[in-house]
């Protein structure tokens, strides 16, 4: 082992690739465009896994108003629709795309619709819950997960945390400020 970890710093790597990176993680598009998220690198992000048909679903409104406050700092929400929860989102990402729109002004990044539990949960799902000490599934949509600038998993906020909770905001603001 040592001296495959002497190699390593020769040649100038280290011991995680590039799948230990957010910024690597694959995504596909509400619009079905295969990517990444190295388009926000260098930025804050908070991941939510939403839903359309939930209790929760209101909380749309509210990160939409917390996207349009910070995103000209470069703070970004990504919407992660799933139905693994009660089959709270049973449509296909274009009407997903369409509900967000029009019933609560979203025109924050959505994905394609996503499994977040289990073996085959999302790339990014599965990195941010590798990051998180807890070792919990999510429970429920509306799970936020907020990373800072330098791609790291700082905090994990309940469903029942409102976009707007002081928690939550105070949170996103300190991220802005490192």
């Amino acid at each position: 082992m040592k001296i495959y970890l002497v190699l390593i710093l020769l040649l100038g790597g280290t011991m995680s690739n590039a799948a230990d990176s957010l910024y690597q993680q694959s995504v596909t598009t509400i619009e079905g465009k295969k990517t990444t998220l190295a388009d926000y690198k260098g930025k804050p992000l908070l991941v939510v896994n939403i839903a359309t048909k939930c209790g929760y679903t209101p909380q749309l409104t509210g990160l939409e108003k917390l996207y349009q406050k910070y995103k000209a700092q470069g703070f970004t929400v990504v919407g992660i629709p799933s139905n693994e929860f009660g089959g709270q989102t049973p449509e296909g990402d274009q009407d997903v795309k369409k509900f967000c729109q029009l019933n609560h002004g979203v025109t924050f990044p959505l994905t394609s619709k996503s499994t977040v539990l289990g073996e085959k949960k999302s790339p990014v799902i599965k990195w941010l819950l590798q990051q998180d000490a807890s070792g919990k599934e999510i429970a429920w949509n509306f799970e936020k997960f907020l990373v800072n600038k330098d791609g790291k998993m700082v905090q994990r906020f309940e469903s029942s945390v409102a976009p707007d909770d002081a928690k939550l905001v105070s949170a996103i603001e300190s991220t802005l400020k490192k």
